[in-house]
């Protein structure tokens, strides 16, 4: 196969949750790029329209579909959409994500459950579904987005969210537990950790905490608009046909660093 085609995703179906904004928009925007007709799930519809009608502007076909990943109902009608509209459910990706800031010593439970019902039963439950259906496809891409928050703690006066810490965690043990499991079915399951990214949800700690952030990471920058497309595209590709139950850290050198 000629490398360029191995990056073509024409013709090819990609959900991506938490699709309307920041990250999931940037990760969407790439793989209507590589061609995939792309469906976008968050839970304001409104936004998931206005990004729908822009990658239409480049040539694609896109949905918009209300979805709250932390509910069944919605999870199975996000993926009963996806194949009534494009007939196949080739690429998952699963960005959608919340988080809550409160002392470790007094979280409130029902904060903590929120979180993980989101950032991993969620993630779960739908990766299961796209699993059926990509196993009788004869195959598929399942991409998990993580944190670089995953690999340890992180000090209170910076972060100070044990149930997101925890839900990543999780979800980096889960994504390499799924890609050995669904192996045999042809459904690879890979994980993106994005570093700094300033977004909707991270803007506000990152510029608090920047002159703690920039000297730690090698390329003396925060991660930016075009940064996770090609890392996306990648694994949603036949480029990635050997690559399964890996993490890939998009963080500009961080983790490369000795602490």
């Amino acid at each position: 196969m000629d490398v360029r085609d191995m990056f073509d995703l024409s013709g090819k179906t990609a959900v991506v949750t938490g699709g309307s904004v920041g990250l999931g928009a940037q990760m969407a925007t790439g793989l209507a790029e590589a061609g995939a007709n792309v469906v976008i799930a968050a839970r304001k519809i409104e936004r998931c329209i206005t990004l729908c009608q822009q990658l239409e502007a480049i040539g694609v076909q896109a949905l918009p579909v209300a979805c709250d990943a932390s509910k069944e109902e919605d999870c199975r009608q996000l993926v009963e959409e996806a194949l009534s509209r494009f007939g196949t459910l080739d690429i998952l990706v699963n960005n959608a994500g919340i988080t809550w800031g409160a002392d470790s010593l007094n979280f409130p439970m029902d904060r903590w459950q929120q979180v993980l019902n989101v950032n991993l039963t969620g993630l779960f439950q739908l990766s299961a579904m796209a699993a059926k259906i990509m196993q009788e496809q004869g195959g598929g891409k399942i991409i998990n987005v993580t944190s670089l928050s995953a690999y340890g703690g992180t000090l209170p006066e910076e972060m100070n969210a044990a149930a997101y810490n925890a839900s990543k965690g999780a979800v980096n043990t889960l994504t390499k537990d799924l890609a050995v499991k669904w192996a045999r079915y042809g459904i690879y399951v890979n994980a993106i950790a994005p570093g700094f990214f300033p977004t909707h949800m991270s803007e506000y700690l990152i510029e608090k905490n920047k002159d703690q952030y920039l000297p730690r990471i090698p390329l003396g920058r925060f991660g930016e608009g075009d940064d996770l497309k090609g890392a996306v595209v990648f694994l949603g590709s036949a480029a990635s046909n050997y690559i399964t139950g890996q993490i890939i850290n998009l963080d500009g050198g961080k983790m490369a660093m000795v602490p």
